[in-house]
């Protein structure tokens, strides 16, 4: 009895601690289940991030990997060979991450060297292979970069195709350059071709194969012109000029717009590229003839006063020297051009009369973009003459009207 007795209390412990070990046991199973649940949930939840992701590519356009433009071609080409050049380093790198972690893991019975410290072929390959690729970048930057200068006339049609093909032992005429006088408004885009006489808004068509000189500015403040099919992005300057030589090699219809943001209207600065054949696009200058209101400068003033999302409208009728009086800003023929401006300047200036010139156009720069006119402000000035070279007498000169 006292055997039993005394045993007895131990047998419950043992009892007791079998028991919860069934309730861990059971807790444990739970916990599983629990984590098994939690994993399943998080495999479905990745399907469905794929799923929605390849849905969200499927609608984006690889146009700057499929342009249809030689000159976008060509800077398609340079990324393409540059990503190549640098996957050269970046490949091996990662990899040999990888297998460094496992070759030389805890678990692992890697040689062990801590007096290892030198090895020149490693040494040659680490410095020599990176030391190439810059090389091969740098020719590849230097050369393209004077190749697809947007300023620089074209030298070849496409990849198959000559600008200047030799037919009988004599080369041939390159096709003569269609001019596109391209000028950011606020906030929309104009288009003149100055040889047709006509002019576009928000749209802008070219023939196929035909070489094109973009000739860009702006009204107001800095944009950027930006069709991605036909080549890169070329900023858009007031007061200045740049230029973009390109062609279009595939008809369709292409986005364009503003690559700088320029205002509150930024987002809808966008048009279409048409290109087409030769006869389409007769056509449509004919259709602009016929169905185009006329733009003559007070026209053009009223239509760069700011605006959005603007419908495609079509001129006709356009001077000649628009373009010229919108770069040298003097549309409005009461304000000074600045080529003339420029030239005065050469000369020694306007003197003090010359001053209010330039009050005029701060004025008329807020007024232009919707704002109010500027009050009177003061302006510093030294103003030379003969018997006062230093300009003394003019140093501080205030203008009130």
């Amino acid at each position: 009895m006292d055997t039993v007795e005394r045993s007895g209390p131990s047998n419950l412990r043992i009892l007791d601690h079998l028991s919860e070990a069934r309730i861990q046991g059971t807790d444990i199973e739970k916990g599983r289940s629990r984590i098994r649940e939690v994993l399943s949930l998080l495999r479905i939840l990745q399907f469905l991030t794929v799923l929605s992701a390849s849905a969200l590519l499927g609608g984006c356009q690889w146009v700057l990997l499929a342009p249809s433009g030689d000159v976008a071609l060509q800077q398609r080409n340079i990324l393409l060979t540059s990503t190549a050049l640098m996957l050269i380093i970046i490949l091996p790198v990662m990899a040999l991450t990888i297998f460094f972690a496992w070759r030389y893991r805890s678990s692992a019975r890697a040689t062990y060297d801590p007096e290892w410290h030198h090895s020149l072929p490693l040494e040659v390959v680490i410095w020599t292979v990176p030391l190439l690729i810059i090389i091969a970048i740098g020719a590849i930057t230097w050369m393209s970069t004077h190749l697809l200068d947007p300023f620089r006339p074209l030298g070849r049609i496409s990849a198959g195709k000559a600008a200047i093909a030799a037919k009988a032992s004599e080369p041939a005429a390159m096709p003569k350059p269609l001019v596109i006088q391209a000028v950011a408004l606020d906030w929309k885009w104009l288009f003149i071709y100055p040889e047709q006489g006509i002019a576009a808004l928000n749209e802008v068509m070219a023939p196929v194969d035909r070489p094109v000189e973009f000739r860009i500015t702006a009204s107001t403040v800095m944009n950027s012109l930006f069709i991605p099919a036909l080549a890169g992005q070329i900023y858009a300057m007031p007061g200045m000029e740049t230029k973009l030589n390109a062609v279009i090699n595939h008809a369709g219809e292409f986005q364009g717009f503003s690559a700088n943001y320029s205002g509150a209207g930024f987002s809808d600065m966008r048009f279409l590229f048409h290109g087409v054949e030769e006869k389409a696009f007769g056509d449509w200058v004919q259709a602009a003839r016929e169905k185009g209101s006329a733009l003559g400068r007070e026209e053009y003033l009223q239509l760069e006063k700011p605006s959005e999302r603007e419908a495609v409208r079509f001129f006709r009728d356009v001077p000649p020297d628009l373009y010229g009086a919108i770069v040298n800003r003097c549309v409005d023929r009461s304000r000074m051009c600045t080529r003339d401006m420029m030239a005065l300047d050469a000369r020694g200036g306007g003197g003090k009369e010359g001053l209010a010139t330039l009050i005029l156009r701060d004025s008329d720069k807020s007024v232009r973009r919707g704002g109010q006119p500027i009050g009177p402000r003061p302006y510093v000035a030294a103003i030379c003459t003969p018997t006062d070279v230093n300009g003394i007498a003019g140093l501080s000169v205030r203008l009130l009207e």
